[in-house]
């Protein structure tokens, strides 16, 4: 039994997102499994409205991101997301297409959320539209997921809500004051919090090395 990294995160999330890059090393390493866990913090009553005064906040918290991982953040994402004036802060969308992959295919959920991401921040799309949602599921190759998603029946929406109930409750357990958030378990049944800050640069390296002692 490897050791287990649990994910929190949100799709509309800036900072997880910028923790991509190391988010994938993690994935990569043998004898190391990483379950993502959506906690729907941008979602229900975490949705807001984009106003151009929190527009402008969140660049500056791009510029942040960027500096310290490299992820890219386009004129596209700032002129139709940020200051497009038609967007909310709405991850529910998102986290609905999700779980459409985790119903179908859990195995791309990785593959899934690296689409999106990079539909939003890079090309700029309007990721809280279950159409355009639908689409890039298919152009990921996740059919069975599009479909599903395309369908959004009542058993599709009651997974979504019992997903990310578990990671808010995980997130609460933690008490994690935001995403992302990671938990250790070992194969010994420890449960350890780690310090996101591991996920950035190459402080994961070293994250890794201790996890194998750890194990």
């Amino acid at each position: 039994m490897n050791p287990e990294i649990i994910y929190l995160f949100d799709p509309l999330c800036g900072w997880c997102y910028g923790a991509g890059p190391g988010l994938a090393r993690l994935a990569a390493e043998p004898g190391i499994t990483v379950t993502l866990q959506p906690v729907g913090l941008f979602a229900g009553t975490g949705a807001r409205p984009m106003d151009p005064g929190f527009a402008s906040y969140i660049v500056k918290a791009d510029e942040r991101i960027t500096a310290m991982t490299g992820q890219p953040f386009s004129d596209a994402y700032r002129q139709n997301v940020l200051f497009g004036g038609t967007q909310r802060i709405d991850s529910g969308p998102a986290n609905l297409a999700l779980t459409a992959v985790h119903l179908t295919e859990p195995d791309e959920l990785h593959k899934a959320l690296k689409a999106l991401q990079a539909a939003r921040y890079v090309d700029g799309k309007n990721i809280t539209s279950p159409a355009v949602l639908a689409e890039i599921l298919s152009d990921a190759g996740l059919q069975a997921a599009s479909d599903r998603l395309a369908a959004a029946d009542e058993a599709l929406e009651a997974a979504m809500q019992e997903w990310i109930s578990e990671g808010m409750g995980l997130m609460q357990a933690m008490r994690a004051q935001g995403v992302p958030a990671l938990q250790l378990r070992t194969p010994s049944g420890g449960r350890y919090t780690i310090d996101t800050q591991a996920l950035f640069g190459p402080q994961v390296e070293a994250l890794i090395e201790a996890i194998g002692k750890a194990a």
